[in-house]
């Protein structure tokens, strides 16, 4: 028996990095999960050596539609939606002198109009069933984790961009609390820290993202990466699994009365300095 038996989950970017260890957690614990990337064929191989039951959606979640078409596949496919998990994304950096509007732009779509889009698409599936449950007496909880980030709690030179999408998500977050708590949906958000993945792999590794032609450079210069890992009290990055582990525990039966809240995951980084 697992705690996520008979639950349906989405997890957006969930092909590599803290998606694909979220997914792997979650379908462990008994969920069923959607697996979506923007690469059908990385999609594919992650959900075929996930263990438990799995689907795939392939798309750019930034297109009009494409959330809501993401939502009705895992619907028709498991025939309920019990969890949403926001992850998708990644860095576009520059400092904000130099920032062209589509450069900002596109780090709103991806980090907080298409999580808003997607739970947006999800109300119906969620909210009816929390009605009809809740007119036979019945409580049960269902799930939304939106990823945010310290950039957004913090700020961060070079991600006017990302930091100002990051930050939107929590308000996105304790705003939606507010709203669906009545249903028992508990709506959470994690800001994570240094996690390994290729979003921070160091630069000099020439990691590049392919969107619409136009080819994004990853990760940080190694210089930046060590600096990092000095201030981290617990001296290292996290790794994927770990940042999962936060993130299954928003998922749980455990976390039913935590609600509203952003749950910081970075090894103790800027302790004491968030609002």
């Amino acid at each position: 028996m697992g705690v996520l038996d008979g639950k349906a989950a989405i997890v957006t970017g969930s092909a590599r990095g803290i998606g694909r260890a979220t997914a792997e957690l979650l379908a462990e614990h008994g969920a069923k999960v959607l697996i979506n990337d923007l690469d059908a064929d990385v999609a594919q191989q992650a959900a075929s050596e996930i263990k438990g039951e799995t689907t795939v959606f392939a798309g750019d979640l930034t297109k009009e539609g494409v959330p809501d078409q993401l939502v009705k596949k895992a619907v028709d496919e498991f025939g309920r939606l019990d969890i949403i998990v926001n992850n998708a994304g990644y860095t576009w950096d520059g400092v904000l002198h130099k920032m062209s509007d589509e450069q900002f732009q596109a780090m709103l779509d991806i980090h907080t109009v298409v999580p808003f889009r997607i739970i947006r698409a999800a109300a119906p599936y969620m909210r009816d069933a929390a009605k009809q449950e809740l007119a036979e007496g019945k409580e049960v909880f269902r799930k939304i984790v939106n990823v945010s980030s310290t950039s957004g709690m913090m700020g961060n030179a070079g991600q006017a961009n990302y930091s100002a999408a990051k930050l939107g998500v929590v308000g996105l977050t304790k705003t939606l609390a507010k709203e669906w708590g009545q249903f028992k949906i508990n709506v959470n958000a994690v800001a994570f820290g240094f996690v390994e993945t290729r979003l921070t792999a160091a630069k000099e590794q020439g990691e590049k993202l392919e969107i619409e032609g136009k080819e994004i450079e990853l990760g940080i210069p190694e210089q930046m990466r060590q600096m990092a890992r000095m201030l981290i009290p617990l001296g290292r990055p996290a790794t994927p699994e770990e940042a999962a582990g936060v993130i299954f525990f928003l998922c749980s039966p455990w976390s039913n009365y935590v609600h509203g809240q952003v749950i910081n995951c970075t090894g103790g980084m800027f302790g004491g300095m968030y609002f």
